[in-house]
């Protein structure tokens, strides 16, 4: 079967099946890839936290810096990855293999900037990130790993974002999936095994990017997604504003959370490392929770984008309405359970009994918080596949930057650690309300267009 007949069949199969199937078909690939992603930082938070409050601090400090790596991953691969989707659904075939060349090489070469850059400003950059003397050393040796590794990391993701959103989500989930698996391995061989401390989990981390990345471009060959060719990399002002617009909510919610998690970490200074350490379990535990409605709405961005390019704006509402009643639903249930056993989950992590006490009522507040986060983001992702750049990147600054970023500086001085562990449910709360005032008009207006259609058709 030629290309062009691959992309044909996928193009029916995209625009005729059943919405509800098609949305679950997707997502429960993309669910698990997302918790992969999150699974590498909470396996070294893990292994790290048995080398001490100080070392798990510095796995939290420097996931900023993997909050930039990532940053550039999503926004060359959802920049690309859209503007790929809506192509698919014109069926312009050609126009949508230079992109995904043109994101794919261009992440790569972003990638090695930032880590020339950073080691060579190594010491200064773990001084910008707030840490406290004792973590500082901790830091500084994770960082280094980190950095080699952000050509592959980033490059990654963007090829993950790629595939699924050109609907082969399967593959992505494979090369995710063996990189989490190996660092998983290799984490207690180098930490304990080979007496390599923290400097064992920054190298297990930087192979298993090597490793998923190079498995993520096998996987582009293999299935029927378009393929990356050097002669398609054709880098043009007109592609790159499509990325940059694309792109821009995934790198302003990533860009904004690296900022949050800077002045988070200047905030927790004064409260010592145990908070600290705290806080960082509490992040990796929301994230990793937070990733399942991620994870649904990546499955339901490949359907909007396709049949929104097909102009079927009926499907694309069906699709949405749907992903969004399961997103939320899922994320009560799941919340609730985690609430419940929020002390027993968090001594996993830790036997010291003021970082268990803190993180549980930080714990818990995030439960409150993500059911409503889960329906901004939804509706965020719905935006960048319909052109709406502008609302996707408000919504999306708004968790870690618009409404956080405040919060987090003045809550604790008005009421201590408990404003501080409030700081991040309230900007979800707020972010709630902003994507819920920016949708509805939005889907009223769409729900117009398909009765119309729908009347024309008949």
């Amino acid at each position: 079967m030629t290309e062009l007949e691959e992309q044909r069949q996928k193009y029916l199969h995209m625009t005729t099946s059943p919405v509800r199937p098609l949305v679950r078909r997707l997502f429960v690939p993309t669910v698990i890839t997302m918790l992969i992603t999150s699974v590498y930082n909470l396996v070294d938070t893990f292994f790290v936290g048995r080398l001490g409050s100080s070392a798990t601090g510095a796995v939290g400090a420097i996931f900023s810096v993997m909050a930039v790596i990532q940053a550039m991953g999503f926004g060359f691969g959802h920049g690309a990855g859209n503007y790929v989707s809506r192509k698919l659904g014109e069926q312009d075939v050609e126009e949508a293999q230079r992109m995904a060349t043109v994101g794919m090489g261009s992440s790569f070469l972003t990638g090695l900037l930032v880590m020339v850059l950073g080691l060579a400003l190594l010491s200064p950059l773990v001084s910008l990130l707030g840490v406290t003397p004792t973590i500082r050393p901790y830091a500084e040796e994770y960082l280094r790993f980190i950095l080699l590794g952000a050509p592959f990391f980033g490059a990654s993701l963007t090829m993950n974002n790629l595939l699924r959103l050109q609907g082969n989500a399967q593959f992505a989930m494979v090369g995710i999936t063996l990189g989490a698996v190996l660092n998983a391995c290799l984490d207690p061989l180098l930490i304990f095994g080979l007496d390599m401390g923290i400097r064992g989990a920054g190298l297990s981390t930087l192979v298993s990017q090597v490793v998923s990345f190079a498995v993520l471009l096998a996987g582009n060959e293999r299935s029927d997604a378009v393929k990356l060719r050097p002669a398609a990399f054709r880098p043009s002002r007109r592609r790159y504003l499509a990325i940059v617009q694309g792109g821009m909510p995934s790198v302003g919610r990533q860009g904004t959370r690296c900022l949050g998690i800077v002045v988070l970490n200047h905030a927790m200074k004064i409260f010592g490392d145990e908070v600290y350490a705290a806080l960082t379990i509490v992040i990796r535990l929301a994230n990793l929770l937070f990733a399942v409605a991620i994870g649904i709405g990546q499955g339901f961005q490949p359907v909007c984008g396709f049949n929104f390019g097909a102009r079927l704006h009926g499907r694309v509402l069906q699709a949405y309405h749907y992903t969004q009643r399961l997103a939320v639903a899922l994320m009560v249930v799941l919340c609730a359970v985690l609430f419940g056993f929020a002390p027993q989950v968090v001594s996993w992590f830790t036997e010291d009994g003021y970082v268990v006490e803190v993180a549980t009522v930080a714990l818990r507040w995030q439960c409150v918080a993500i059911p409503f986060m889960s329906y901004a983001n939804i509706v965020s992702m719905f935006f960048q596949n319909i052109n709406h750049f502008r609302k996707a990147f408000l919504i999306a600054i708004g968790r870690d930057g618009l409404f956080f970023l405040p919060a987090v500086v003045l809550l604790p001085r008005v009421a201590g650690l408990a404003g501080l562990v409030l700081a991040q449910p309230v900007a979800d709360g707020l972010t709630f309300l902003t994507a819920l005032a920016l949708v509805i008009p939005t889907l009223r207006h769409l729900q117009r267009g398909a009765n119309e259609a729908g009347r024309e058709r008949r």
